[in-house]
């Protein structure tokens, strides 16, 4: 067993409204915590903590508290702190939902979780209502933060005035938030976090980033996913710097962002990395305010975190997480120069860690000097997930009586206590940070009446990013494209879980359990 050479942290038993701002004094009252990065209006402290006050005695208002369960699509907007921490303070639970699902996508959440709430926007509206009207969601549930017709908007509900619920409730237990997550394979999830799961991974960040209150912290990675809910959202909350929120992805606005708001930490995932580092307007803006690029969500590769080190002479470092583990398992600490940045770092503290066989269900063994073989990374610590909601087979197949959790990982650790991963055993594709579970766009694919089977793998494309790869069987007979096939999965997913490659094949390979080989199709690429 391997355990953290970081010192353990205090994790402390309050809830994780408590554990954020309960200690907020005169100095830090009045200093800046979150930046709309698009316009620049600035939120205070004061004021921050005022709302979710105030959003949380509105919602109480309405019977919201213990026990309920509220939707949250929103993008990342300043409100989304208001709201998100105003639903945790009146007790309720949020599941947060992926901006770009489709409405099927977001009922399919809404109904999963139990949410009889939904909070969204009215760039969102559409798809929000309909998923709703599935669910039997009524308007008046239907809540609109920047105001729609027949939609409680979040100024008609700070403007009532309602004092925050004096709530009571176990952190270890009770549920903060349910994110949902593929887990090692399959579909969709929802990962029950508790208050102290959330409270421990910032407790477990704050020895390792080293993110101040001079500092200013760009969110563009979204608040839904556990990445941005917990390093970004939470973490820079925590450690009082300024937040510069920026609702999506777009080079220039981000470059920009950048330079005027002079930020010093960016929160990226791989794929920006590749612009960063490759793409010729990054030299028309003043980027010199950086300090650290931190990478996440999906591996980074060593060569294109040097490449980005050397052109915005900041350093780069990366972490491994998921959101089963709420979501830092390692991280590479600033200022460590001889630490791999290829790796994924030390593991945070209060985290022990196994390498375990998958052949055999031994541990490997790491030497006294040098690098162990290969082994899936088993991880422990308090903030490990509770379990899937409904779930019980899947969180059995995943964590097990001893509360180690397997993550499908295939790692290697050094001597010196650093990780690398070095292959995955679990099917799930990260395209872009996002999860794409490959069952799903199976089912989509089977759906045409031209396709006879198939099957889907991450594979590379150009960047060396993985993307989703369709292996299809035709009918027989029939005359189908790739481009057909591209489109019609197109149709029926959110962007990024779109199929970006397609080979036509004669026949799926399975086991004789009827178990889509999938290292067979990945020896083809």
């Amino acid at each position: 067993m391997l355990r953290s050479p970081l010192p353990d942290v205090e994790i402390p038993d309050v809830s994780i409204y408590d554990y954020l701002f309960s200690d907020l004094d005169e100095s830090t009252l009045d200093s800046v915590a979150i930046v709309d990065g698009m316009t620049g209006a600035e939120t205070t402290y004061r004021q921050l903590v005022a709302q979710i006050g105030l959003f949380a005695g509105a919602l109480a208002a309405r019977g919201i508290g213990i026990g309920d369960r509220i939707g949250v699509l929103c993008p990342n907007v300043p409100a989304f702190a208001t709201v998100f921490h105003g639903i945790l303070r009146a007790g309720a639970t949020a599941t947060t939902i992926n901006s770009l699902y489709t409405a099927g996508e977001i009922a399919d959440q809404l109904e999963d979780a139990g949410a009889a709430w939904l909070v969204t926007v009215s760039p969102l509206l559409a798809g929000a209502k309909a998923a709703a009207e599935r669910r039997g969601i009524a308007d008046d549930h239907v809540i609109v933060l920047d105001g729609a017709d027949g939609h409680p908007s979040l100024r008609d509900l700070l403007s009532e005035g309602h004092a925050a619920p004096e709530v009571t409730f176990d952190p270890r237990t009770h549920l903060a938030v349910l994110p949902y997550s593929s887990g090692t394979t399959g579909r969709p999830k929802g990962v029950m976090l508790t208050h102290r799961n959330l409270i421990a991974n910032v407790a477990q960040c704050r020895p390792v980033l080293d993110v101040d209150h001079t500092d200013r912290v760009l969110a563009v990675l979204p608040f839904f996913h556990i990445y941005g809910m917990t390093v970004l959202l939470n973490f820079a909350l925590r450690q009082r710097a300024g937040l510069v929120t920026m609702p999506k992805f777009d080079l220039v606005e981000f470059l920009r962002i950048i330079a005027e708001h002079r930020t010093t930490w960016v929160f990226v995932a791989p794929p920006i990395a590749v612009a960063l580092a490759k793409h010729p307007v990054v030299d028309d803006y003043d980027l010199s305010a950086v300090k650290v690029i931190f990478s996440g969500a999906a591996p980074l590769d060593g060569a294109l975190a040097a490449a980005v080190a050397t052109r915005l002479d900041c350093e780069v470092v990366q972490g491994y997480g998921m959101t089963e583990t709420s979501p830092a398992v390692n991280l590479i600490p600033a200022g460590h120069p001889e630490i791999d940045k290829a790796s994924i770092g030390p593991l945070v503290p209060n985290t022990e860690a196994r390498l375990v066989d998958p052949e055999t269900g031994s541990d490997v063994e790491v030497p006294a000097d040098g690098v162990s073989a290969p082994g899936e990374l088993w991880v422990r610590g308090p903030q490990v997930m509770v379990g899937y909601l409904n779930r019980p087979e899947a969180t059995a197949d995943i964590l097990d009586d001893d509360g180690w959790l397997h993550t499908g990982d295939i790692a290697t650790a050094s001597s010196d206590g650093i990780f690398r991963i070095v292959d995955r055993l679990k099917e799930l594709i990260k395209y872009k940070g996002y999860q794409v579970a490959p069952a799903v766009l199976e089912a989509v694919l089977l759906e045409h009446p031209l396709i006879a089977d198939a099957a889907v793998i991450g594979a590379s494309d150009e960047d060396g990013q993985e993307v989703p790869r369709a292996y299809v069987v035709r009918q027989g007979g029939a005359e189908l494209s790739a481009e057909q096939v591209m489109e019609f999965v197109a149709s029926k997913v959110a962007p990024h879980e779109k199929v970006r490659q397609v080979e036509f094949i004669d026949g799926i390979p399975k086991s004789a359990s009827g178990k889509i080989l999938r290292k067979d199709l990945r020896a083809r690429v």
